[in-house]
């Protein structure tokens, strides 16, 4: 299905698959958007939803229990994008695949990153500047950005497959100056 929009003389198109990937949840269908929306600009209109659920999520089962069923559902979706974009990408080449993927999450200027290695088993690489994290930041809500934003990296990550591992050791969102980004292939295996 396609839904067209009209907005200051600009028409912006979605079109919404179904997928029935949530554990659990089978027979509730996910809406999956497909838009011409940059990343960084969807995460700030689902903040705006998100934000005051995982508040209230909290302020109802603590923040701990909130935060893991949260991290829990969430991983579970961001692994199943994972999945798709490797299976679209077809990509054997770890460097390229990844390297495009984040060429999307950079998109209208909202990571500003050096990279450090790009082979056909490794992509590594720094942010340097990241307008996800300014935006929890300006809402005061940075530990919520990090939960709902760079958690999802790893469970993404694991979408690649079983021999792909990302590891990051500090994050923008998290008061570092800059977020390390190391993706690597186990022991150099093909797929």
């Amino acid at each position: 299905m396609s839904v067209a929009a009209g907005r200051n003389g600009q028409t912006l198109v979605v079109g919404v698959k179904l997928r029935y990937r949530l554990a659990g949840y089978d027979s509730i269908p996910v809406v999956s958007l497909t838009m011409s929306t940059s990343v960084i600009e969807q995460a700030k209109i689902q903040a705006q939803v998100l934000v005051p659920l995982v508040r209230a999520l909290q302020a109802e089962l603590g923040e701990a229990r909130a935060n893991a069923l949260v991290r829990k559902t969430l991983g579970d979706l961001y692994r199943g994008f994972g999945e798709e974009f490797w299976k679209a990408k077809n990509e054997s080449d770890l460097g390229k695949a990844v390297s495009s993927a984040f060429r999307t999450y950079a998109r209208d200027d909202a990571l500003a990153y050096d990279v450090i290695e790009q082979s056909h088993d490794a992509f590594a690489f720094d942010v340097k500047r990241c307008a996800y994290a300014e935006f929890y930041k300006a809402l005061g809500e940075p530990e919520l950005g990090f939960l709902l934003v760079c958690t999802a990296d790893f469970a993404t990550s694991e979408g690649f497959g079983p021999d792909v591992r990302l590891t990051r050791t500090q994050t923008i969102m998290q008061g570092a100056d800059h977020c390390d980004f190391r993706y690597r292939r186990d022991d150099g295996a093909a797929r």
